[in-house]
């Protein structure tokens, strides 16, 4: 008797969860319906195809264009690997960025499927709004680790400035994860696994990279920083910001097991900054497990802050990432 009526009580339950999987995927179908995506017919690219939504509709940020590149020959009978990127604007097409250099991501991605060293897989690129980029890049938590008379200082001393001291990393993060991964997924032919879920990109976007493998390590299986700007904020000697980021990295670095991270530096114009924490990034890391394998910090003597540097070693953390 008492089995039975526990099954009575679970089928009325499995069915009203099942119904409400439905609800919520006719509602996301419908909220999708209403996005643009254009194919950008004129940008300038080695292969593959790019395309744009021009302002994806989101309740957590500022909305902005997000760019998904097709790889040559893409085809919905394949299931291709994400990888998602800060700085859209700058990946693909040297001629529509503000200093008329790029990353070089449908080169470099082509080359590397082509020679069938990774995986197949598309690229997302969210573009970023200048004016509130640090804002949306910070490591939002990483704050918490400040104790309150520095982080009183930090927000006053923002204030006198007129800056806005408005921390937008975890909604940034909630809008990658909860609007554009469903979108993406839901539109093209993907894995949407965390094995095959990556995340990357450059400075404060490296800081973000981190970031979101840290607080989504069941989404995202690997990250790619370049040029990760461990400063967070202006240099300086009283700088409190790189000590709470890695007191925050520390406590909450996801498992070695199923992650991989890559981080790397140079030591020009901006990069100067980053070569002394090196020791302290491969310490906190190897100290919770990470290996040659699944860990990088690779420094590029010589080479400074910028997309051209960038492109010419893109190939070094994408075959870390995504090797076959």
């Amino acid at each position: 008797m008492k089995k039975l009526l526990l099954l009575l009580f679970i089928l009325p339950l499995a069915f009203s969860c099942q119904k409400k999987q439905e609800v919520v995927k006719r509602e996301t179908k419908k909220e999708y319906s209403n996005i643009k995506v254009v194919h950008l017919e004129k940008a300038i690219l080695a292969e593959g195809k790019l395309f744009r939504i021009d302002s994806f509709p989101t309740r957590n940020i500022v909305p902005r264009p997000v760019d998904i590149w097709l790889p040559e020959n893409y085809s919905s009978a394949k299931k291709y690997a994400v990888l998602y990127m800060h700085d859209g604007q700058n990946l693909f097409d040297a001629t529509t960025t503000w200093n008329k250099q790029e990353w070089m991501v449908d080169e470099v991605a082509s080359k590397l499927m082509n020679e069938n060293i990774t995986k197949d897989f598309i690229v997302v690129g969210i573009h970023n709004i200048p004016k509130i980029r640090w804002q949306d890049l910070f490591p939002e938590k990483a704050i918490d680790y400040l104790n309150e008379k520095v982080k009183d200082s930090l927000f006053s001393d923002s204030k006198s400035k007129n800056f806005n001291l408005e921390f937008k990393g975890d909604e940034y993060l909630t809008f990658i994860v909860e609007e554009l991964k469903p979108f993406i997924d839901s539109n093209y032919s993907t894995n949407p696994n965390q094995e095959n879920t990556f995340v990357a990109g450059s400075s404060m976007g490296g800081l973000m990279s981190m970031y979101a493998m840290t607080e989504y390590p069941q989404i995202f299986g690997a990250a790619a920083c370049l040029s990760t700007h461990w400063v967070g904020g202006m240099p300086s000697k009283t700088n409190p910001l790189p000590k709470a980021i890695f007191d925050y990295v520390a406590e909450n670095t996801p498992s070695a097991e199923n992650h991989k991270i890559y981080f790397d530096y140079g030591d020009k114009t901006l990069d100067q900054y980053y070569p002394q924490y090196a020791a302290k990034v491969d310490s906190i890391y190897k100290s919770k497990g990470y290996s040659d394998e699944n860990f990088k910090n690779l420094y590029f003597e010589g080479t400074d802050h910028s997309e051209l540097s960038w492109q010419k070693r893109l190939d070094i953390p994408l075959t870390f990432l995504l090797k076959k």
